[in-house]
């Protein structure tokens, strides 16, 4: 009983004290828990107490746990929560909210993540030297038509060129990238019927370095451009014959090769009807290689079929788009680059391959002339970034053109070189005639640093899975992207659910699922619907693009005088 009648009291003069502190402070005389009597036992505090107090005003004393009342604030002791340990496995039912991966922040901004809301940026070459996530930069892409794949891609140019990246769009076929390569002052190269074309027998940039570096360097880049050349005249015989060339065939073409570098007068490159001339006169190099042990009929019997494909290289499918001397250079020093084959009809799948692969040759050329010429203290240090978009059309060209694909590509691991490549679905490897080939094709989404999935069928991302390696519910996001829109009510135009959105993979890290939303220079740039547009507002764009390219032109060119963003080597 007496252990219950002192809490009943101490409870008591909790209340007393705390309702004297409480309209004390309503009425401005702060009161000190020392002159409670129920507190002190006493009826009152001494007057000198009193008088001190009143000199020095003490603040207002607050029960540390609220008073009691309406609006008191009172509340009762918590007790701190337990802590457990668990797997994955069981936690995930205890605490089902958590993130599977966090936004990085190094490189291009691309978009924002579609379930924080954080700013995720991101490319192959600022993941590869700052971040360090990936081990090769390169980036391979896949999603079905117009959900905006060369949009990302076009936001990766931009930002990556404000840093004095050189992107080299290889081949541009409808054109998406033309534009936004004019606005960052950099050169645009035409090539087709009628618009102009490429030697493949010209050494080009490399040809030139080789010249100014000398001694063992140059005839290090010689011998790196005989290699280039060789690969680019055979692609384009297998692209005419649809099947690969012979051993020994590769053999008599070198051979040609190395007597035409020889015999060809210096500041002229060889054409391919040189290259013919030089099979019909068959000096006694091009002979020793094709074994006729002097015998004429053997010689024309090892050189005839390579003659022919020659011949149907000239004037068949490819017209003269190979037969003449280049009609546009790749400018070394030009702050971006793209080869534009929009031209060439939808139709014409031959030339279209053999003018992208030669395209590819020509630009991944310049790149190692830029290295070595780095390499030898003779120019600054630059980085490039490639697209190889739309990868199924030469893909699908002739059986064996994925050996040369690989072969351009393999020749830029040891440059500072970063590439995009382009395609819809893994089918387009699926669709190649052997195994090898199809093995091959898959290679370039194994070796990718980083792979980007747009809308996918479930099908497709399923069999993606076994590549990359992704989770059911990556694969059921990514799958819903694709679906169609709903059939809309108000008439209004209605954007599939997948545009804007990706998943970005890196090895077996959990995908990074972002939305794009594209700028209005972004959009005035890049438009790949310019063929459905009304006359008169396809007017005003053009007057709206005309002013965005000089506006950003003017941007870059004073960017680059300032030599602001300029990597360091």
């Amino acid at each position: 009983m007496s252990r219950r009648s002192d809490r009943k009291k101490a409870e008591r003069a909790d209340r007393t004290a705390e309702e004297r502190a409480r309209k004390a402070l309503l009425s401005g005389h702060p009161v000190d828990p020392g002159d409670d009597p129920a507190r002190s036992g006493t009826h009152g505090p001494a007057n000198d107490k009193s008088q001190k107090n009143q000199k020095n005003p003490k603040r207002p004393y607050v029960p540390p746990r609220g008073w009691y009342g309406v609006g008191g604030g009172r509340v009762g002791y918590l007790d701190p929560p337990t802590m457990w340990r668990a797997t994955t496995v069981q936690a995930c039912g205890m605490w089902p909210f958590a993130a599977g991966s966090g936004s990085p922040m190094t490189g291009v901004p691309l978009g924002q993540h579609l379930f924080t809301g954080a700013t995720v940026c991101g490319d192959p070459l600022n993941w590869f030297t700052r971040a360090r996530y990936i081990s090769n930069p390169s980036l391979f892409m896949l999603g079905m038509p117009g959900l905006g794949k060369s949009t990302l891609v076009n936001r990766m140019l931009i930002g990556l060129a404000a840093t004095g990246v050189v992107p080299l769009v290889l081949g541009d076929l409808k054109p998406d990238y033309a534009d936004t390569v004019r606005a960052l002052g950099g050169q645009v190269i035409s090539i087709g019927r009628g618009r102009g074309g490429i030697n493949v027998l010209d050494p080009g940039a490399m040809g030139a370095a080789a010249a100014r570096i000398g001694g063992e360097a140059g005839e290090v880049l010689k011998a790196e451009t005989h290699g280039r050349v060789l690969n680019m005249v055979a692609a384009l015989v297998t692209i005419v014959r649809g099947r690969p060339m012979d051993d020994h065939e590769q053999s008599v073409l070198s051979a040609v090769l190395h007597h035409l570098r020889e015999h060809t007068p210096p500041g002229r490159a060889p054409l391919l009807p040189d290259l013919l001339r030089v099979l019909t006169e068959g000096p006694d190099r091009v002979r020793a290689v094709t074994l006729d042990r002097g015998s004429d009929t053997r010689y024309r019997d090892a050189v005839d079929p390579l003659h022919r494909s020659l011949l149907g290289i000239l004037d068949g499918p490819l017209g003269d788009t190979f037969a003449s001397e280049t009609s546009t250079r790749i400018d070394p020093d030009a702050p971006a680059v793209c080869i534009d084959i929009s031209g060439i009809g939808e139709a014409d799948t031959q030339l279209t391959a053999a003018a992208m692969l030669a395209a590819w040759s020509d630009g991944l050329g310049t790149v190692a002339a830029s290295h070595a010429l780095a390499d030898a203290g003779l120019t600054p240090r630059r980085w490039f970034f490639t697209v190889l978009d739309e990868l199924w059309r030469p893909l699908r060209a002739a059986s064996g053109i994925v050996d040369r694909i690989d072969a351009l590509t393999r020749l830029n691991r040891s440059l500072g070189l970063g590439d995009a490549k382009i395609t819809h679905t893994l089918k387009d490897a699926e669709a190649l005639g052997t195994d090898s080939d199809r093995a091959k094709a898959r290679g370039f989404v194994e070796r990718a640093g980083m792979v980007v999935c747009a809308g996918l069928p479930r099908a497709e991302m399923e069999e993606l899975g076994k590549v990359v390696g992704l989770s059911r519910r990556e694969i059921e996001l990514v799958s819903s992207w694709s679906s169609p829109p709903g059939w809309g009510v108000s008439g209004e135009h209605e954007e599939p659910p997948g545009r804007g959105r990706f998943l970005i993979k890196v090895g077996g890290r959990p995908g990074i699922p972002i939305k794009v939303a594209i700028t209005d220079a972004e959009r005035h740039l890049h438009n790949t619907n310019t063929r459905w547009t009304p006359n008169e507002t396809a007017v005003e764009q053009a007057l709206e693009l005309e002013q965005t390219v000089a506006h950003t032109a003017a941007q870059v060119r004073q960017a680059h005088e300032r030599g602001t963003g300029r990597w360091t080597a």
